[in-house]
């Protein structure tokens, strides 16, 4: 199979269009997906430049990639929920692939109507963003949540979770981004790189970082006693240790075929948007990671064909 791999962290240029692949082993509980599209997320040219290899290490050659979308073609002799044809998307491993295997319980199917490569945009953004509000912060109706990266794909999974929880939600994005900003649907909007402007929020029950660091303790500060700090980027050492009164946690996305689903149909209805700035062939992906470094604005999907 033809597949995507790097042999050593680096920049772009690492990335190798193999077209002579093994293909994978497939399990009992697992599906054969020909994959249709997979796309490209942070954790993908970070982990590749090896800005992740103290906590994330990787054995070479690797296969990135953790979206897919396609159609089953082998089913493991222990599963009976999915037949060969079927439509699916999933979070999954190395999918920067033609052939992808996973866990039969962690695929949904593809609502029908929706199409596969605007699909594979879905799964680590929506899972990220949906873990973070329900697993994490366990926000409920009527308390307020900041979210913050709110113009980012998990920040927009976020800010759907948390309404869907039927929480008040401000927006968090830079000043320049307020305009963009009044098209989302929350509450309101505040630029949380105005310290003045952060400090009219008074306290408030949840915040929901996308972007960490150094924005972290001020964040923090806003969280009442008793209220939760959940964050998906870094904040620095000794940060949640200033602020006993608050729980603070990280998320760490990880696959679930319900949610994927609903997330999806919503996608496919419009209840859902996450804005798909490009789709490039896979053979292009050292391009797609260059783009997506640079800070281009929505996701990239990458197709097999």
């Amino acid at each position: 199979m033809k597949a995507i791999r790097y042999y050593e962290y680096g920049g772009p240029e690492v990335l190798r269009y193999d077209q002579d692949v093994s293909e994978p082993a497939l399990a009992r509980d697992a599906l054969l997906i020909e994959a249709e599209a997979t796309s490209v997320n942070p954790h993908d040219w970070k982990a590749r430049s090896g800005a992740l290899r103290a906590h994330f290490p990787i054995e070479f050659p690797h296969i990135p990639g953790f979206d897919v979308s396609g159609i089953v073609r082998a089913v493991g002799k222990d599963v009976q929920s999915f037949r060969i044809g079927d439509r699916v998307l999933a979070m999954a491993k190395a999918t920067y692939a033609e052939l992808v295997v996973t866990a039969a319980a962690t695929v949904a199917r593809l609502p029908e109507g929706l199409d596969p490569a605007d699909a594979a945009a879905l799964p680590t953004v929506v899972l990220t963003g949906d873990q973070l509000i329900n697993s994490e912060l366990k926000v409920t109706a009527g308390q307020t949540v900041l979210v913050t990266g709110a113009l980012g794909s998990v920040g927009r999974a976020a800010i759907h979770a948390a309404n869907t929880a039927g929480a008040r939600v401000i927006a968090g994005v830079r000043g320049r981004q307020l305009g963009e900003a009044a098209a989302l649907q929350v509450a309101g909007s505040v630029a949380i790189d105005d310290a003045d402007e952060i400090a009219t929020l008074g306290k408030i029950d949840a915040v929901a970082d996308m972007i960490g660091r150094d924005l972290a303790p001020s964040l923090l500060a806003l969280v009442r006693p008793g209220g939760h700090y959940g964050y998906a980027s870094r904040i620095p050492d000794g940060t949640a240790e200033r602020f006993p009164d608050v729980s603070v946690s990280r998320v760490f996305g990880t696959p679930n075929a319900d949610t994927l689903y609903r997330f999806a149909e919503d996608f496919r209805d419009g209840r859902f948007s996450l804005p798909i700035s490009a789709r490039m062939p896979l053979h292009d992906a050292g391009e797609a990671h260059a783009r997506l470094a640079a800070g281009g604005g929505g996701k990239i999907v990458l197709t097999m064909r």
